[in-house]
């Protein structure tokens, strides 16, 4: 910084694509601080630091920064400062702040700038500390991209251009710059997996409405010479990854881009902004008939796995030694039996007694738990098959839990129910849901820091815009017939236990015209020896047993008659 003459460096949790997750090149933030939570901010200056993270990792982020000197700033409260307002306080007049224009949205550098301007701040946004400082720095990733079958994703790579353009001739734009992995690797039928848990590949994309043309910027080594062929046939020609700006300085037509997802130094590259929202970000979230079906499917297969992992844990935990992480790993045995599969969707949560109150908890040798039969674990994974993603939190009694648990395991699973159970209109925002599953919390005084729901793509990232179902959210989609949400309200009570609730949900037309319903497609029972039913309505009793006998006549046939048996005692009515 000195050396640069910066007084204050803002390293953020992005990679070129403003993604969620990265892959190793980009996790600059933890490696300069030792937090290994999705999201965060980290700000340097000559004399301070202080990191940002959200309720998600309050947590996590307490442990992991004790002792380094870093301060924790918990965004969303109300003693908190932004990270602008911050650096206004903290940076001397005329002095200089420092980032990676390519790791910066648009937006979020236009609030710096915006803030900064009353003490004259300046910017450099053309270093990367990596390259600096962080010595065997991992390169960038470019693994095969594979090609997803027509027989799973239920529409050709032209088609779904063409509607691409359609959109571009509605807006009077002569391009599209998609920088979101998620939309290119849908829109192209393609995946990959430069990012762990997430089947993308590094790429930008131009989009042209006029001539058919689309430009591909990747790493040439990660296609094949049967994939490049395909492409070139839909008139999709590849381009070196970093081409992606000269293309863009040397393009003086109309150039429609979302800056607050694109990178500031890709804006700035183009002369003739229409700033608007990527329309592929909700062709992809509104899957198709042969995407709903394929992801029925799969959620079936992983139905089974999950099922079996419960029955054999809740044995073998009262003779067998066995630990959060070797846990997820037999689970994980169970899901490789599934056809199809592919991997996990995300990082596995098996969180033991006190650990389920750190919402994102990950095990690691130094606090990896046996697991004893008494208490509860909260396990929340998923998978990946060619045929869907699947995102489950079962919260598993172990053994004698106390009052105070059953109270908070019925509660939590009251307002699961009735989010599942909710009917609305046609153009309602998951906003506007979310008092459904918060409901019985509220009234006995309790709640949870996170999202209540979350899109899920297919075989794609298992957080997805634009529908979202949180008291908190701003700019969510009104849900749509096709869209796939999760349902996972909790409650976390630090230094005692955590639990949380979570099944994908399949938005559908009611019977009612002009209104909408949701269908669980995830099948797994939730434990009944958590259960008081003294907190369930009637209709949620109802529900409940409902949504049990569904479990037991979708998975029992591809159960054998030990683990059916089991199942039917596990979904008896209550």
């Amino acid at each position: 910084m000195k050396d640069n003459g910066i007084y204050a460096a803002v390293i953020t949790t992005s990679d070129y694509h403003n993604s969620e997750y990265v892959s190793a090149h980009f996790k600059l933030r933890e490696y300069l601080s030792g937090f290994t939570g999705s999201a965060g901010t980290l700000v340097v200056t000559e004399d301070k630091s202080a990191l940002w993270t959200d309720g998600r990792y309050f947590l996590q982020a307490e442990r992991q920064l004790e002792n380094s000197g870093i301060d924790l700033m918990k965004a969303g409260e109300k003693q908190t400062p932004s990270v602008e307002q911050y650096l206004l306080r903290e940076m001397p007049e005329n002095s200089k702040l420092g980032y990676d224009g390519r790791t910066l949205t648009k937006e979020f550098e236009s609030k710096l700038q915006k803030t900064l301007s009353v003490k004259n701040i300046g910017f450099n946004a053309d270093i990367d500390f990596g390259d600096i400082i962080w010595k065997n720095r991992p390169p960038l990733s470019a693994n095969p991209v594979y090609r997803l079958s027509e027989k799973y994703c239920g529409e050709t790579r032209a088609q779904k251009l063409e509607r691409i353009r359609q959109k571009l001739g509605e807006e009077n734009a002569d391009c599209l710059v998609v920088s979101a992995l998620d939309e290119i690797a849908w829109t192209l039928n393609l995946r990959g997996s430069d990012i762990e848990y997430c089947p993308v590949f590094l790429a930008f994309m131009i989009v042209y409405r006029e001539g058919g043309k689309t430009a591909l910027f990747a790493n040439k080594t990660a296609f094949d010479s049967n994939i490049t062929a395909e492409l070139k046939q839909d008139n999709v020609e590849l381009f070196d990854y970093d081409g992606i700006y000269s293309a863009l300085r040397n393009f003086s037509g109309k150039v429609m881009t979302d800056t607050r997802a694109s990178n500031a130094y890709l804006v700035s590259s183009i002369s003739n902004i229409i700033d608007k929202k990527s329309p592929i970000e909700l062709m992809k979230a509104v899957k198709n008939p042969t995407e709903i079906q394929c992801e029925i499917n799969a959620h079936i297969r992983d139905g089974v796995a999950v099922t079996r992992f419960m029955k054999w844990l809740k044995t073998a935990v009262k003779s067998e030694k066995i630990t959060e992480i070797s846990a997820a790993e037999k689970l994980e045995e169970f899901r490789k039996l599934g056809e199809n599969y592919l991997g996990q969707s995300f990082a596995p949560i098996m969180a033991y007694k006190e650990h389920g109150a750190v919402v994102h908890y990950s095990a690691d040798e130094t606090t990896n738990a046996v697991l004893e039969p008494r208490g509860m674990l909260l396990s929340d994974t998923g998978g990946h098959y060619l045929d869907g993603t699947t995102d489950i939190t079962r919260t598993f009694v172990l053994g004698a839990v106390t009052e105070e648990e059953k109270r908070a395991f019925t509660l939590v699973l009251a307002g699961h129910l009735n989010l599942l159970s909710a009917k609305f209109p046609e153009g309602i925002r998951g906003s506007c849901l979310d008092y459904a599953a918060r409901e019985p919390l509220w009234k006995n005084g309790l709640d949870f820091l996170h999202g209540t729901g979350h899109g899920v793509g297919f075989l794609l990232n298992v957080h997805e815009e634009p529908q979202r179902i949180s008291c908190r959210a701003k700019d969510d989609a009104p849900m749509q017939a096709g869209m796939i949400t999760s349902d996972e309200p909790g409650l976390y009570i630090a230094g005692k236990f955590g639990i949380r609730h979570e099944s994908l949900l399949l938005c559908e037309k009611d019977c009612n015209a002009g209104f909408l319903r949701f269908s669980p497609l995830t099948l797994v029972p939730f434990d009944r020896e958590g259960i008081d039913k003294r907190y369930l309505t009637s209709p949620q009793l109802e529900l409940l047993n409902a949504y049990h006998k569904r479990v037991y006549e979708k998975l029992s046939p591809f159960l054998n008659s030990e683990e059916a048996e089991w199942l039917k005692s596990a979904t008896a009515e209550i």
